[in-house]
């Protein structure tokens, strides 16, 4: 979705939001994520179709042993590993705790977007997602009646952590479970987003 800046700022000062690059402090923060999730809605409501746009790609290239590069289309890089009993050099994050990384991160920015249009100032937010994982599967390896171990996360949980000034315990249970809902990574968990496979040979 484009928006050009004259007519966000115009639509924010009507809204009695000016409109800033660094807001100065949460309250200000909250209130300009109000007026831009306003401003979007509207653009959404008279164009929904504007609302569809393709993901930006990432690309993983291979760099020596088991460490990956994972690269954005605007040049941000992320380094991953895996740990030193599994032939990595333990100094870089692992894919897995990326993805957890990803998941929380992801949640978190839906649960704030979710207080601004609730006209809600947090003052704390924090989330983690944990789970337990068998390197057997990994590994390729079968458990003891032969069955071949499953190499996904199970046991996956997220905790929330978060508090507004003079919101109630159960207005805040309820935007935190409202923004998760309307999360894409936990969505696409949640619901085992299939992928399609496609395989260039060099």
């Amino acid at each position: 979705v484009v928006i050009d800046e004259h007519t966000l700022a115009e639509r924010c000062a009507r809204r009695g939001v000016p409109l800033s690059p660094m807001p100065t402090n949460q309250a200000d923060d909250s209130t300009q994520q109000h007026c831009l999730g306003c401003l979007l809605r509207d653009v959404l409501q008279r164009s929904p179709d504007s609302g569809l746009h393709d993901d930006a790609p990432a690309t993983a290239r291979w760099s020596g042993g088991t460490r990956v590069i994972a690269s954005h289309a605007n040049g941000a890089q992320v380094l991953t590993d895996m740990p030193a009993e599994l032939g990595g050099t333990r100094d870089q994050v692992t894919p897995g705790w990326l993805f957890r990384a990803g998941f929380a991160s992801c949640a978190a920015t839906s649960i704030v977007m979710a207080a601004a249009r609730e006209g809600i100032t947090l003052q704390t937010l924090e989330l983690r997602v944990s789970s337990r994982s068998d390197a057997r599967g990994l590994l390729g390896m079968a458990d003891e009646s032969g069955q071949p171990v499953d190499a996904m996360p199970s046991n996956m949980q997220l905790h929330v952590r978060i508090a507004a000034d003079g919101v109630s315990s159960e207005r805040l249970r309820a935007l935190a479970e409202q923004g998760i809902a309307c999360s894409p990574i936990p969505r696409a968990v949640q619901h085992a987003v299939p992928f399609a496979l496609h395989i260039d040979i060099d």
